[in-house]
């Protein structure tokens, strides 16, 4: 599915879920992080309850969401423990010597997301109508909470009405336990199928922000595999500790799991060689009136690009990123930044003649701050910028989606104001402006395009029920 559809995910599956799992224990935490965080703002307008999470934590979306999907403190601590806080009366049977042998919702662990936009460009596309409607952009199912008093699950059913196609979006399956005391540190296991998307900070690529954009606009030619490019193709198994609230690790590998394919075999693509590391390390400090976190991610990656056999080509992604939450008032300002470097040995791509060079790299910086007066209103903006070595065949020539000089460049700047009317109804308005695209201001494309022309307005209405 394309980025916007992953982006959503992370909202929902704060409002979604059910689950059956330590609730004297969770209850407590979520009310103490209340008290200590004030997590919903006294001057907000009274919250429309989104009804699974709702019903199963006596909780508004706000205690665990600035708006959906940028986290609070309590958010990231719900996650981690794998989406299993409930304080409903779960069914129960235990046994002798065995423990609980059974934790079971008594409601249906089922959410729904409904996705309308408008959007408009600066120049219109040659040979297409501007001014496209799209309803809906998105359509999706969310099967999401308790499994077993340890295990929780969030997954996503997508229709993307651009694609005019239904599949498996997100996946994160979750094992957490907790030891505390002096240690005092949560733990687990996840099976998952996007690097990034356990993550607990909106800064990763699966929840980096604008948290959605338009299906209808053109986008950069140019994007880093850890970005998107393995999403919803592989599988793979992690395991991460969150020490203290303060130190967070994880560490795990993925496999090609295509879809479509029940073999990988001659007619596939981007296979990956026996497995692919991820690793992720974050350190976070927090205060009564916000915290920060520092950290760096990465992935390695070798894929036949074509079949099973054969030679490779290999992309190593290493990254850093930041966030900084602030409370300013009744409201909060959060800041975020992620860079990430991408060394690419592209030998394969080289002797089948897809790209002019076996080694390039790419980075990629993306800087953006929201401001939350109050819990119905968000105002943001955002830099992004990709620089990368210059290729006229993997970045060829081509009207709109090409590059006239093979340079992947790319900056601009992201605005967006978002209504609340109810914690689970968002109403939006995007502009994103381009000073650079595909490596040119003007006539990028060779066709006579400048980068100015793909400047978009977006409007979009989210449902989240």
């Amino acid at each position: 599915m394309r980025s916007p559809v992953v982006v959503f995910t992370l909202g929902v599956c704060i409002c979604v879920l059910a689950s059956p799992a330590r609730a004297d224990d969770l209850t407590t935490i979520a009310a103490a992080y209340v008290r200590a965080h004030t997590l919903a703002s006294d001057h907000a307008r009274a919250p429309e309850r989104v009804p699974p999470y709702s019903r199963q934590t006596g909780l508004a979306c706000s205690a665990c969401h600035y708006q959906f999907l940028s986290l609070k403190p309590f958010g990231r601590e719900f996650k981690a423990n794998g989406y299993t806080l409930t304080t409903l009366q779960v069914i129960k049977e235990k046994e002798k010597g065995n423990g609980n042998t059974l934790g079971l919702s008594p409601i249906p662990m089922i959410g729904f997301m409904a996705q309308a936009s408008y959007t408009v460009l600066n120049t219109t596309i040659p040979g297409t109508q501007n001014g496209n409607a799209s309803l809906p952009q998105q359509l999706s199912l969310f099967l999401a909470g308790g499994i077993t008093p340890k295990i929780g699950i969030f997954s996503q059913l997508t229709y993307s009405g651009a694609d005019n196609a239904l599949g498996i979006d997100n996946v994160d399956v979750r094992f957490a336990s907790r030891v505390e005391g002096k240690v005092d540190m949560t733990y687990g296991f996840t099976l998952n199928n996007n690097p990034t998307v356990t993550d607990l900070w909106n800064t990763l690529p699966a929840w980096g922000w604008p948290f959605v954009s338009s299906d209808a606009a053109p986008t950069p030619a140019a994007t880093t595999l850890i970005d998107g490019g393995l999403a919803q193709q592989v599988l793979g198994v992690t395991t991460y500790a969150f020490v203290r609230k303060t130190v967070y690790g994880e560490f795990g590998v993925y496999r090609s799991a295509l879809q479509g394919l029940a073999l990988p075999d001659a007619s596939a693509s981007g296979v990956i060689k026996g497995v692919a590391p991820y690793w992720r390390v974050a350190v976070q400090k927090e205060w009564k009136a916000g915290n920060i976190e520092l950290g760096t991610f990465g992935l390695y990656a070798s894929q036949y690009p074509e079949g099973v056999t054969g030679s490779t080509d290999s992309r190593t992604d290493v990254g850093i990123d930041a966030q900084w939450e602030q409370r300013l008032g009744p409201g909060f300002l959060v800041t975020r930044g992620t860079w990430i470097d991408e060394s690419a040995n592209l030998e394969a791509s080289f002797e089948a003649g897809g790209v002019s060079a076996p080694k390039s790299s790419l980075k990629t910086f993306k800087l953006n701050t929201s401001f939350y007066p109050k819990q119905w209103i968000s105002v943001s903006l955002g830099y992004f910028q990709s620089s990368g070595t210059t290729d006229t065949l993997q970045y060829a020539p081509d009207p709109v989606a090409g590059s006239m000089t093979g340079s992947p460049n790319s900056n601009g700047l992201v605005g967006e104001v978002n209504y609340n009317p109810w914690q689970n109804t968002r109403l939006g308005l995007q502009y994103v402006l381009y000073t650079k695209f595909n490596g040119s201001s003007t006539d990028y494309d060779g066709a006579g395009r400048n980068a100015s022309a793909n400047n978009t307005l977006y409007v979009f209405v989210w449902l989240v029920f």
